[in-house]
């Protein structure tokens, strides 16, 4: 006898109704006002010409990513950035706008756009002036000369101030002379470098007679016409690598080669003819950091792109978890694996995060275009520095953990390249990485706040200084608001706001104190000493600040849009607090029942977002076509 088909278990009601979803307005939202080159870009990559392709070598998929650069290039792409001057757009804005829509496609494909546009070019924009603008620009942003970005080496890592890469100025000749000086010091993990690049900006110690002027960068050729090496330049190919295999990386030796001195990017440091040094900034520590800030950019795509990831991943496990079912009474699968609340816990709370994420850097973007016009004053640079690190890092974080939960959440079929999240979580591994590395990203933005600590300090006073800090310890320590564990008390943005700002006040104040006493005892060793504690401080400040960027925006935004970025609000919130739980109970900043009752709230919200969690996707305007996960479309596919 025919068993009867199982009826599908519904999803449990959400203790609150679901807020609407407008999707239009959420992808305006979402989109900005660089809506119409998002679009553009989004066309662009339906083209059948950029369909995936899984079985290539590595060889062969390098010359497919190269292709695909070479057909960007051509729809003006890579000249967006660049000053109207030299035949670009002189549209910063709408430069980052495409690279964060890049990253919805192959990966490999958005780091060599953007090595080539963003780094290369953007170095010869932002550390040359007149002569490179005029005499570079028309012929990298059109893509006839392919450039790498020289400046990480095998034994400096992380500590670019002290690259060991020299330059030495020879008046004779007026010529740089750039050497490697041993094989420890050659440059690492160059993009473009092992079959594509051209050209390099170089970055090493400048040195002039017997003095030496830190850190600067020239532009030195790299390859001849016919594809060769240039006498004086060794190139090795870095080979496979856990992901990212249609970017051609390699590393390169210089012995003793020539370049004329114009090739030097003198905008914040200039060699006369007969051989003297000038420079704007008198100061070599205050300039080299003006130097690599000019380079801030670097940072927000990686971020930018980084958020492109997890939605991408988190559209595909969430559709298929809204398709798949598993389990259920006797008789066949009959709930969807987005009902299990074990399902939700690992991507809901990313969904929300994304959406939080992405307005925070939306404002990023705004302070960072509005740095390069010229607005704004040397605080607000090292603040929008010192943020786009903390944000570049937590989102890269954020992406990986999303990613990998994405993979677990749709089982086997997550482990298929042609359902994209395998690949993409190959991919995306190297972000925790380059462009600086998350951790030491984390204790600059940490370090960046005990700056502004002290001066405060300074210029304010102390008295005021810890009046005010009073204040923050009797709203938030508040016995009655501790205890406080209604909904509506959780929920209450004004309540969120302060207790992430008390949090990260408090990790401010004792990072201060213990770093005070340590330099009194050991101060080589003091700030190691506190590392683990500057790291918290820096997570504590990026999550306090997106989540005051996105109650900005819910007051600003239609009223159609409030309930949707209010849950996400209180998701991104509740979820923050429930992470760090231990530390607001060491602190008395919350009591037992208190901490439950968030808890609780996580689960609430994200129950409350399970019906709607599809629909915020949506907004996200991933083309069919690019996201391509068989698995995201209904029906399911079958073997």
């Amino acid at each position: 006898m025919t068993q009867p088909a199982p009826t599908r278990r519904p999803p449990p009601a959400p203790v609150r109704p679901s807020p609407a979803v407008p999707v239009a307005a959420l992808r305006a939202l979402l989109d900005g006002p660089e809506a119409g080159t998002r679009d553009f870009v989004r066309q662009r990559l339906t083209d059948p010409r950029f369909a995936y392709r899984y079985e290539l070598s590595h060889h062969a998929y390098r010359e497919v990513v190269l292709e695909w650069l070479r057909e960007l290039t051509k729809d003006g792409l890579g000249a967006l950035g660049v000053p109207q001057a030299y035949g670009g757009k002189g549209d910063q804005r709408a430069f980052l706008a495409a690279f964060e829509t890049l990253a919805y496609h192959d990966l490999s494909l958005t780091i060599k756009f953007g090595v080539q546009f963003g780094l290369f070019q953007g170095s010869v924009m932002l550390l040359g002036t007149e002569w490179h603008h005029r005499t570079f620009l028309p012929e990298i942003s059109s893509g006839k000369i392919l450039g790498v970005f020289a400046m990480s080496e095998l034994g400096s890592g992380s500590n670019v101030r002290d690259l060991e890469t020299t330059a030495t100025y020879d008046a004779t000749t007026q010529e740089f002379v750039v050497d490697t000086p041993h094989s420890g010091a050659h440059k690492e993990w160059l993009g473009n470098a092992a079959v594509h690049g051209t050209m390099a900006t170089v970055f090493a110690q400048l040195i002039v007679g017997d003095a030496r002027h830190g850190v600067h960068a020239f532009l030195v050729p790299i390859r001849a016409p016919d594809g060769a090496p240039v006498p004086g330049v060794r190139i090795g190919d870095s080979g496979i690598k856990e992901g990212l295999n249609g970017v051609d990386n390699g590393r390169i030796w210089f012995d003793q080669v020539r370049v004329p001195r114009e090739h030097l990017l003198d905008r914040f440091g200039h060699v006369s003819p007969e051989g003297v040094y000038t420079s704007p900034i008198e100061n070599p520590a205050r300039r080299f950091f003006t130097m690599i800030g000019t380079l801030v950019g670097g940072r927000i795509t990686i971020g930018l792109s980084a958020l492109s990831v997890a939605k991408s991943a988190l559209t595909i496990a969430i559709r298929y978890g809204n398709r798949r079912t598993q389990f259920g009474p006797e008789g066949g699968n009959v709930t969807k694996l987005l009902d299990y609340r074990t399902h939700q816990r690992r991507l809901l709370p990313a969904l929300a995060s994304s959406i939080v994420l992405d307005i925070a850097l939306s404002r990023l973007v705004d302070r960072f275009a509005a740095m390069q016009d010229g607005a704004g004053h040397e605080g607000e640079t090292r603040q929008v520095e010192g943020l786009a690190a903390g944000l570049k890092a937590y989102t890269a974080w954020m992406a990986q953990r999303a990613v990998t939960d994405a993979r677990e959440c749709c089982g086997g079929q997550g482990y298929l390249q042609v359902n994209r999240i395998a690949v993409l979580r190959g991919d995306i591994d190297v972000w925790t990485t380059f462009e600086g590395d998350n951790t030491v990203l984390m204790q600059l933005l940490a370090k960046g706040l005990l700056t502004e600590y002290k001066q405060e300090f300074t210029e304010v006073g102390v008295i005021r200084i810890l009046t005010r800090r009073a204040r923050a310890v009797l709203t938030s320590m508040n016995p009655i608001a501790s205890r406080r564990d209604d909904e509506e008390h959780l929920r209450d943005p004004e309540q969120q706001i302060a207790l992430l700002r008390y949090r990260e006040q408090r990790l401010l104040d004792a990072a201060a104190r213990r770093l005070r006493a340590g330099m009194k005892k050991d101060p080589l060793g003091a700030m190691q000493d506190v590392q683990d504690h500057l790291m918290h401080l820096a997570t504590a400040h990026v999550e306090r600040v997106a989540l005051e960027e996105v109650e900005a925006e819910i007051r600003r935004s239609a009223p159609e849009l409030r309930p949707v970025l209010g849950l996400v609000r209180d998701t991104f919130w509740a979820t923050a607090v429930e992470r760090d739980i231990g530390w607001f109970l060491m602190n008395g900043v919350v009591e037992t029942p208190k901490a439950k009752a968030i808890r609780y709230l996580v689960n609430n919200c994200i129950q409350e977002m399970r019906p709607i969690a599809e629909e915020i996707t949506t907004a996200f305007g991933i083309p069919d076509a690019v996201l391509a996960a068989p698995i995201a479309f209904d029906p399911l596919p079958t073997a």
